[in-house]
């Protein structure tokens, strides 16, 4: 199948500001990809392209005073499959993970293991370990919390989201994230476009999306704990510890967010060009 996907995001700045922009379907994508794939800006502004320490594409701009707005349009092929279901897949020993899957045990930005642990034994201990117990996380995730754009807070971390119960997407990733961490379950927060495809439609403005991924038998697996269902049409973008490493724009001075939107829609096979 044949996505079609972008962006439009406007910021207004009161004097010229650098910007760390994390905007690029990440490399793993890239060659699904139809034709160029690159960031606009108008006006037109100089970027210069970086690989960050977790292997996603970053690009550093300084915006004009005034407003710039940066935008992509792409098209991707995709495979058209749900996520990948493997009851089998077996948790390993902490002394058995690769070195690379360690950092993802530790407590981030966002989750506070530290904090979280003996509630994660105590709900999860007697959970089978594996695939079975990263489920029942998700469940424990997809169930506390209460889903609602109104309570997008940058502020809240999995700790506090567990108290609050609500949350977006973020906050779904990040506590159940921080409990498979504190099970000895590698875990990294995704994120990138994830359309309506093949589920009903939702009657609500297009935003970025965010899941994770969990070492299992020697392999990274996807979850989504908000919709808590394997999904068609992920289109990767970064990943990281938590959302702090996977900020779309770090900006280094005042502005406004003046404008946003994001498409992602399944191109139907009778209008491929």
């Amino acid at each position: 199948m044949k996505i079609h996907a972008g962006f439009d995001i406007t910021y207004e700045c009161y004097q010229p500001t650098p910007m760390v922009l994390m905007l690029s379907v990440h490399p793993s994508r890239m060659p699904d990809v139809i034709g160029p794939h690159e960031l606009r800006f108008d006006p037109p502004i100089g970027a210069t392209e970086y690989r960050d320490g977790f292997g996603n594409i970053c690009h550093r701009i300084v915006a004009p005073r005034g407003r710039t707005t940066i935008s992509t349009r792409f098209d991707v092929l995709d495979p058209g499959v749900p996520d990948v279901y493997a009851p089998e897949a077996r948790q390993l020993p902490v002394e058995e993970l690769p070195d690379e899957a360690l950092m993802f045990l530790l407590p981030s930005r966002y989750c506070e293991t530290d904090r979280m642990s003996d509630l994660a034994w105590s709900l999860f201990g007697h959970t089978p370990e594996g695939w079975a117990r990263v489920q029942a996380i998700v469940d424990y995730a997809h169930n506390r919390l209460t889903f609602g754009y109104e309570h997008a807070n940058v502020f809240r971390t999995a700790h506090s989201g567990h108290g609050d119960r609500v949350g977006v997407c973020r906050d779904y990733a990040h506590l159940a994230v921080t409990l498979c961490r504190c099970m000895n379950i590698p875990a990294r927060y995704c994120t990138g476009y994830l359309g309506d495809i093949g589920v009903p439609p939702i009657d609500a403005a297009m935003d970025f999306s965010a899941w994770f991924e969990v070492y299992l038998g020697g392999h990274w697996y996807t979850f989504d704990a908000r919709h808590n269902t394997p999904r068609i049409g992920r289109i990767l973008m970064a990943r990281g510890r938590d959302a702090a490493d996977v900020a779309i724009t770090t900006t280094f001075g005042s502005n406004t967010l003046a404008g946003f939107h994001v498409v992602t829609d399944e191109v139907k096979p009778d209008v491929w060009a």
